[in-house]
């Protein structure tokens, strides 16, 4: 069976997002710190069609972020635009344009039903509204037996880690502190779940730590 794989960035304090999330602000204030190590990476500005970049130690661990993915899970904060139903009048479309950087299925838990939303360069999002288990059964008959990236906010890959439904976290470890905002391992309870340190890379600006189940 397709692995889980949660991968995410977090602030020395524990933070994933900062507070006051909004379309202005879409990981919250002050948040974008914990991603400027990826921006300048040669293999991040290629997902986003652009030229150049920098080579580092951190481009062969987003590399292996990127591979074998055949779909993604993603909760509605971050998908984003605002809380409640949708605008059928201007629904919102997501923060990556037509062509988002995935090209391959999405699945967004959310509460609010929407037909699914087809985009350029193989990226669809499936509006999930029957639970997390229900979004994993989709997403890996989607993925069609490759891995199933779990890409956050903090209270999708909340409820996938309290149900032990996750099989590999890659958490990038930046120096920053937020002091608020949305913490990765609240409501989890203690220990750390089966998963075992398999990995610890120190980079420019970030080290990266992957975990798996034994």
């Amino acid at each position: 069976m397709s692995r889980l794989r949660l991968k995410i960035a977090m602030s020395l304090d524990g933070f994933v997002a900062g507070p006051n999330q909004s379309v202005q602000n879409p990981l919250g204030i002050g948040s974008m710190r914990l991603h400027q190590w990826a921006f300048p990476l040669a293999v991040w500005r290629a997902m986003h069609g652009l030229e150049g970049g920098e080579v580092n130690e951190s481009s062969r661990v987003v590399e292996e972020s990127l591979a074998n993915i055949g779909a993604t899970i993603m909760g509605r904060n971050m998908f984003g635009g605002h809380p409640g139903g949708w605008n059928p009048a201007k629904p919102w479309n997501g923060w990556w344009g037509d062509n988002p950087p995935f090209h391959h299925p999405v699945f967004v838990l959310t509460h609010h039903a929407r037909e699914p939303l087809a985009l350029r360069g193989g990226t669809t999002f499936t509006f999930v509204t029957a639970g997390i288990e229900a979004a994993l059964e989709q997403a890996r008959r989607a993925a069609g037996g490759k891995d199933v990236s779990l890409a956050g906010g903090a209270k999708a890959a909340q409820q996938y880690l309290a149900a032990g439904l996750v099989d590999e976290m890659e958490i990038n470890l930046v120096p920053a502190l937020l002091g608020s905002g949305e913490r990765l391992f609240e409501r989890v309870g203690d220990g750390l779940h089966g998963f075992e340190l398999m990995r610890t890379v120190a980079a420019p600006g970030v080290t990266h730590f992957k975990f798996a189940k034994a």
